[in-house]
């Protein structure tokens, strides 16, 4: 009996001594430091777990991928996989030369054989494979704003792994999990993809979806890059392991999946699928608006909730690995047991109980209980671990607006009212004293002042993930590096943005350092509210204007608002 799930897949790596010889050739390449993104999908293209593909996309291809979602070979291939650089580095490459791919270390993973060089319509990469040209989705977000202009593809030489040095015995490669498949006789193994931490519906959800398949049971979290936002990848494989105990331990086993998400909803159920396959799963469970990432700017749903299952079954042959139904379970109180949601028959009789992931996140945040019947002990202890009670977080206060508004004042009667507080050790990253100590050498220019607004974010959020408050009170007139700032710190603590919505006229009718006098006089090139502009943010967490009005109102206004949301107890 043939089991083509379980046979070796190709790799894309050469033999341990061409790895030898290659990596002193390629120590003469041009090199090109990969981001975390990119050396996530460089390890699946040269694992297989990305197989047909033998490299990154070619112009071709990715056209073809961007259009209608197969190779232009007609290979299903949802999503582009592609070199993106930055302009300066694409000038000096052409077709047919060789670039050493290096991780954040420098060490040299694998050769690009570049054959196509192209700049992509980003705009139409949007609409296409996420569905909207929409900032608010955060793969849009990513592809307009931190991907390079420029796309290169070409095949890929194999020199080694990424190193792991995390969870290194739960790491596997697609032909070592078909080794071990094969070894331990499974025919059938259904996939279980998830994001978040496994809780008690889960567990049922999985071990039904197993049962109905008569399939062993593959738990193959993404251990690479999630969404801005998602509980860290250390503490959720802490809380797997904690589950393992709950499955027999002959049907089931845990393997990382080193993959960044684009979170493309339906797409992104088709590419997993064939990862999971690639894996020698023959099923996956595909979930209600799989992969998808929450809202848009207009506040509805990205995707249908299940347009994601729908395009994986009209696709299921291609894919080669069969859609397990992810049914919803629900406590029944009286029964003391989860059941699916659609087959409880008698559900005006009985107390249904079930906690949404934002209920959960609400709980944690504040401190409240989770019942037994949500979640393990174990996994509660290990997500208070790291999420303790809001008012024990560390966050960050970022004010924004014009020159002269009154940020630095506000910022500065805010410090001393949570010093007299304390609990918290909290800093002040002023814009005069940030330049002077983190900044010296930048200008004014757009770049540099973006530059400088990310250190200030960095800080902030090494302040934040260390417990303690940050209070930022740069000018920061761009939307989109306020955003990146905000994902910065979102990844540990709160983010409050306070906008100080004072008008020109009243800044510039102050103008304590005379800098908008000499902004009129042209003195000053690029000046926020004259020569530049200033983009007001849309939705901040809270908007003063200190027009007539006094400081300490102004800094107990950001007092109420922090103790709302939990951040300092009243």
């Amino acid at each position: 009996m043939s089991l083509p799930n379980l046979a070796p897949i190709p790799e894309l790596y050469v033999s341990h001594e061409s790895a030898q010889k290659l990596k002193i050739e390629a120590g003469n390449l041009v090199s090109w430091d990969l981001t975390p993104r990119q050396i996530c999908d460089l390890e699946l293209l040269m694992n297989g777990g990305f197989y047909p593909l033998k490299g990154f996309l070619s112009e071709e291809d990715y056209n073809c991928v961007v259009e209608d979602m197969h190779l232009a070979n007609g290979a299903l291939w949802p999503m582009p996989i592609t070199l993106d650089v930055s302009e300066k580095f694409a000038e000096g490459i052409e077709p047919g030369t060789d670039i050493a791919l290096r991780d954040q270390e420098g060490v040299i993973l694998a050769i690009l054989s570049v054959t196509d060089k192209w700049v992509p319509n980003k705009a139409n990469e949007a609409a296409k494979v996420f569905g909207a040209d929409d900032l608010a989705h955060p793969a849009v977000n990513y592809l307009h704003n931190t991907a390079g202009a420029v796309y290169l593809g070409g095949p890929i030489t194999g020199i080694q792994p990424p190193v792991h040095y995390d969870f290194k015995a739960r790491r596997d490669t697609p032909n070592e999990l078909r080794a071990y498949f094969r070894k331990l006789g499974w025919r059938k193994i259904v996939a279980f993809q998830t994001r978040n931490p496994l809780h008690r519906a889960h567990q049922e959800l999985t071990f039904r979806a197993a049962k109905e398949a008569q399939a062993n049971l593959l738990i193959h979290p993404v251990v690479g890059l999630t969404k801005p936002g998602d509980v860290d990848h250390f503490t959720r494989v802490r809380c797997y392991e904690a589950v393992l105990d709950q499955y027999p331990q002959s049907t089931t086993t845990l393997s990382l999946l080193n993959l960044a998400m684009r979170m493309a909803g339906p797409r992104e159920a088709v590419w997993h699928g064939i990862i999971r396959r690639n894996h020698g799963c023959t099923h996956m469970i595909v979930g209600r608006d799989h992969a998808g990432p929450g809202k848009n700017s207009a506040g509805e749903d990205f995707y249908g909730p299940y347009d994601a299952q729908e395009l994986f079954a009209k696709h299921q042959s291609e894919i080669g690995c069969e859609m397990v139904d992810f049914k919803q379970m629900v406590y029944v109180q009286e029964r003391a047991q989860y059941e699916p949601a659609d087959e409880i028959a008698d559900k005006d009789k009985v107390t249904i109980l079930n906690i949404s992931g934002t209920e959960l996140r609400r709980r944690l945040r504040e401190g409240l209980e989770i019942p037994d019947w949500f979640s393990f002990p174990e996994v509660v202890t290990e997500l208070r671990r790291t999420s303790p009670p809001r008012s024990k977080q560390g966050f960050t206060v970022f004010f924004t607006g014009l020159s002269g508004s009154g940020k630095s004042t506000i910022a500065n009667a805010l410090m001393v009212k949570l010093m007299e507080m304390g609990g918290r050790p909290v800093t002040l990253l002023d814009g005069d004293v940030v330049r002077k100590h983190l900044s010296s050498e930048l200008g004014f220019s757009k770049e540099h002042r973006d530059i400088n607004i990310k250190r200030i974010g960095y800080v902030a959020s090494e302040i934040t993930k260390n417990g303690g408050i940050a209070i930022c009170a740069p000018i920061a007139p761009y939307t989109a590096t306020r955003r990146a700032v905000r994902e910065m710190i979102e990844a540990y603590g709160a983010f409050v943005e306070v906008h100080v919505a004072t008008s020109l006229e009243e800044c510039e009718a102050r103008d304590r350092k005379g800098l908008y006098k000499l902004a009129r006089e042209g003195k000053i090139k690029e000046f926020t509210g004259i020569s530049d502009p200033y983009e007001a943010p849309a939705t901040p967490e809270l908007r003063v204007d200190t027009t007539g009005v006094d400081v300490d109102h102004c800094a107990h206004q950001v007092i109420l608002k922090l103790e709302s949301m939990g951040l300092i107890k009243a």
